[in-house]
């Protein structure tokens, strides 16, 4: 079921059925009565390319956002879906962005999902007045750039990076090696985990390696020689499997996490060998099966997809809902600025969590989870306050 929270908003609102006159209508124009309009939610996101499993995990939980607000009857308008394919990569999200910008019935955008497109893009949303609501760009700098519609639905890296220093801490890693992909995403939690493990006295060899390496042997020798025992690998899943491939052929032995760009069953798929056994990962997206809610949402999905909802599966979903909820409250004031005012300002209780944002746009809560790769299986261990105390 679709559960309902007023916006609060710093607009005036026209609340009853939906006259939405600034943006989408059945004809495509943009004036008169437009009772019945479609208004459409982009997603910006890789739905190609080498981690495009991260990609569908979002697209299928804003598609199923827009498809149960349809089918509840409880809109007088229809929502429909615009995918934008960015590939992930900074290269191709300008092209990704100005494909929802030039549709004039998108009301709002899920997404840019990486960090290092989300910088390019988040400038083009912003002159164009739409919000960029993004279920899973983490880089701490996103919201300090001063990008005028730019939010982010999830805790950000320096809370990640601050919570993998706690718990390889806790286990008493005494030296570790941290292992960055030269892109904005996996600079910046390196960057944080580094500082959070020297303050907590582990000394830190940084090393880095391009996200289109082939060959990981390198870099798995150095791990074994620097001595570390531990290693954090902060890019995404598509080079952590092979990675963690030549790790377990060279006998590095240390304590292995990789951040929330790895939690993502094809990690496992691309270490076949059972190397990817005993990896830890962190992630600001929490475990679905801890409550009913989260359950409910994995059976709904299932329903829908034939597979489990992945990582940033509910926190797209949230973010789809939360727009679509706020151009239901604005009724005929809805356009693509006050979409963005609405949800600026406003509280939505989530199957993830429940999305705030302070003036920056930043995520106005916490949580930081672990997880653990077991008999080919991510399994959540909890909290990272539950686990260091």
């Amino acid at each position: 079921m679709l559960s309902k929270r007023v916006v609060k908003l710093a607009i005036p609102v026209a609340i009853g059925a939906l006259a939405l006159t600034a943006c989408g209508s059945d004809d495509g124009g943009g004036g008169g009565d437009a009772s019945g309009s479609v208004f459409k939610i982009a997603y910006q996101g890789p739905l190609s390319g080498d981690n495009v499993d991260l990609g569908i995990n979002m697209e299928n939980g804003v598609k199923l956002a827009i498809d149960e607000a349809n089918e509840s009857g409880d809109y007088d308008v229809t929502f429909e879906y615009l995918d934008a394919d960015d590939r992930g990569e900074p290269g191709q999200a300008t092209a990704a962005a100005q494909r929802a910008i030039d549709d004039e019935d998108v009301i709002a955008v899920v997404g840019p999902a990486f960090s290092g497109a989300a910088s390019v893009a988040a400038p083009l949303y912003g002159e164009a007045g739409m919000a960029a609501l993004t279920p899973s760009a983490t880089n701490p700098d996103l919201t300090q750039q001063g990008f005028p519609t730019f939010l982010r639905g999830v805790p950000n890296d320096a809370e990640q990076g601050a919570a993998i220093a706690a718990f390889f801490a806790e286990q008493g890693v005494e030296k570790a090696m941290v292992v960055d992909d030269l892109g904005d995403y996996s600079i910046g939690l390196a960057d944080v985990a580094q500082q959070g493990m020297e303050e907590a006295g582990i000394e830190v060899v940084r090393e880095s390696v391009p996200a289109d390496t082939v060959d990981h042997s390198g870099i798995a020798r150095t791990a074994v020689t620097s001595d570390a025992d531990g290693l954090v690998y902060t890019g995404y899943y598509s080079q952590a499997g092979p990675l963690a491939v030549k790790l377990a052929e060279a006998g590095f032995d240390g304590i292995k996490l990789g951040g929330d760009g790895v939690k993502d069953p094809e990690f496992i798929n691309l270490a076949p060998g059972g190397e990817a056994e005993e990896w830890y990962l962190s992630c600001p997206c929490r475990d679905l099966d801890a409550d009913q809610e989260g359950r409910d949402f994995t059976e709904r999905y299932e329903a829908e997809y034939n597979r489990e909802p992945g990582t940033y599966t509910p926190e797209a979903y949230d973010a789809a809902m939360m727009i679509i909820q706020a151009v239901a409250e604005l009724g005929e004031a809805a356009d693509r600025q006050s979409v963005y005012e609405a949800l600026s300002v406003g509280t939505h209780d989530g199957v993830a969590k429940t999305l705030s944002f302070d003036e920056n746009g930043e995520y106005a809560g916490s949580g930081i989870y672990i997880y653990r790769v077991e008999n080919d299986t991510i399994t959540a261990l909890g909290d990272i306050t539950e686990i260091t105390g």
